[in-house]
């Protein structure tokens, strides 16, 4: 039970990250995204993977739903790499636009 109730925990936030990913794709900025909070949820899922790794080793509760959860915390931190590095190409997209900005009041100005 607590195997299937961790699976279930991975897989809303497996779902989740294609909704994120998306919306950062399309948005093209990265105005609202946290890097620190998506680091930190990176590092967890490192610690969750971790933990799969020692019950692995300890061979116990080694059924269907420990190694779905498994694979859903090897794809979670696959998305959330995703999301990062769309984090950093948006970041160089706002720094692109806020130049633009800046050129284009500057010449109104002037």
């Amino acid at each position: 039970m607590l195997d299937l109730l961790e699976a279930l925990m991975i897989l809303c936030f497996g779902l989740s990250w294609p909704i994120s990913i998306y919306r950062s794709y399309v948005s093209r900025t990265a105005k609202g995204k946290s890097l620190f909070f998506e680091v930190f949820l990176w590092i967890g899922y490192i610690f969750g993977i971790a933990r799969k790794f020692l019950q692995y080793s300890g061979g116990s509760g080694l059924n269907f739903i420990f190694y779905l959860g498994w694979f859903f915390y090897f794809l979670n931190l696959a998305e959330i790499t995703v999301d990062m590095v769309l984090y950093f190409r948006n970041v160089k997209l706002d720094q692109i636009a806020d130049a633009q900005t800046t050129v284009i009041m500057v010449e109104e100005n002037s």
